[in-house]
């Protein structure tokens, strides 16, 4: 039986990662079977960029933390060797770092997440992740109103060239 410095210790970790889960827009699980730790560090560099953290802890330590937080759904998906993606801003970034690497890396694999509050599955992370970033739909949205608009001063523009014709 774990001494009681042990439980401690073990006990201020369940804090932190509870804390974390609190502040967390998304929380994506990924099996990171066969990827080295090069690839690991460039993992993490990427998802920093995107205010996101990158974390491997023993399963039984999240799932204390989810507990404390009332996910269960996730439970189930903490087999293995996980790691857990916290993106505190954004969920779209952190998805996409995951799904890019995922592509080029047959064994890390998404599994699940928690996005705003509602449990999301591997499949609904990877449609996410290939969706366009905010600030290209944005830039897409303008691109489209702008073009309307100039339509419209064409069309304006013949009428007044046909009623000067006609009068």
């Amino acid at each position: 039986m774990p001494n009681s410095e042990t439980l401690k210790k073990k006990q201020e970790e369940v804090s932190v990662i509870s804390e974390k889960i609190k502040n967390s827009k998304a929380i994506i699980i990924v099996e990171y079977r066969g990827v080295n730790a090069a690839q690991i560090t460039k993992i993490r560099a990427d998802l920093r960029q995107s205010n996101s953290e990158y974390r491997v802890t023993k399963n039984n330590i999240t799932r204390r933390a989810f507990k404390e937080n009332n996910i269960s759904e996730l439970d189930e998906y903490l087999t293995g060797p996980v790691a857990v993606v916290y993106g505190k801003e954004d969920y779209l970034e952190p998805a996409k770092v995951l799904y890019n690497f995922a592509k080029n890396n047959e064994f890390y694999k998404i599994k699940a997440g928690i996005i705003d509050g509602k449990f999301v599955t591997a499949d609904e992370i990877i449609t996410l992740a290939k969706l366009p970033s905010r600030e290209t739909l944005i830039a897409q949205l303008a691109g489209s109103l702008l073009a309307n608009i100039s339509k419209l001063a064409v069309a304006l523009d013949q009428v007044k060239v046909q009623k000067e014709a006609n009068a």
